[in-house]
């Protein structure tokens, strides 16, 4: 577990020096996705020692909201943008109801 989580530590790294070189993307889908899962990662690395922070997993809950609305425009917009996205982040596809 640990392994994983600081490969993909590493990665995100790695897309975040890409993304800084374009400042003119910061209200892109993209960014806005990638600083969600930043995010996201953060807070469930939190959770890990404090089990009991129920207003940060409300925070965690609403921040996975928007990162979903995101993808899912995205998805209906530019398949192969979504895909590329997905496949940098390591974000498994929602399930389709």
């Amino acid at each position: 577990m640990e392994n994983s989580f600081m490969v993909k530590n590493s990665f995100i790294s790695i897309i975040s020096q890409e993304q800084e070189g374009k400042e003119e993307n910061k209200g892109s889908i993209e960014f806005q996705v990638f600083s969600f899962t930043n995010k996201i990662r953060r807070l469930t690395s939190h959770f890990e020692l404090h089990k009991k922070d129920f207003l940060s997993q409300r925070g965690l809950r609403k921040i996975l909201g928007k990162r979903q609305r995101l993808l899912t425009y995205l998805s209906k917009k530019n398949k192969v943008r979504y895909k590329k996205l997905i496949g940098q982040l390591d974000i498994r596809e929602p399930k389709i109801r």
